[in-house]
């Protein structure tokens, strides 16, 4: 019992300082955007490279990962940029475009579990993207 506390204690000890450090070194800039939810299965992404995001990485169930629509990438939210979603803990990567067809909208990795992604919908939030300050 005192080990798990102990653990826990280390866990969230660990998390504030990333946590101070992110806000201490980047700028994070609010945006109200679709969400939707995707899933790395062939009739969602690609029949031949389910698991290959348009920009190459290899995506596999548990990642925190975003794709973005590409008027996104024009306002900041480039290839590994951080991004906070306000109804998920953490911090997520955008690692993947979404078509030309989609504006103002991200699509949150959600594995492989296809009855997740369709539950989650189709909503409005606001998201936080990562700048660093030296770049302002």
């Amino acid at each position: 019992m005192i080990k798990r506390i102990i653990i826990l204690f280390i866990s969230f000890t660990v998390i504030c300082c990333i946590d101070k450090g992110l806000e201490e070194k980047y700028d994070w800039v609010p945006l109200q955007v679709t969400a939707t939810a995707y899933n790395s299965i062939p009739y969602q992404t690609s029949y031949e490279h389910p698991a290959i995001t348009a920009w190459g990485d290899s995506i596999k169930p548990g990642l925190k990962w975003i794709a973005v629509s590409r008027d996104l990438l024009n306002k900041g939210l480039g290839y590994n940029t951080m991004v906070k979603i306000d109804t998920f803990e953490g911090v997520y990567l955008v690692k993947d475009k979404m078509h030309s067809r989609w504006k103002n909208r991200i699509d949150i990795y959600m594995g492989e579990n296809v009855k997740k992604a369709k539950e989650w919908g189709r909503r409005k939030v606001t998201i936080e993207y990562a700048i660093l300050k030296d770049s302002l």
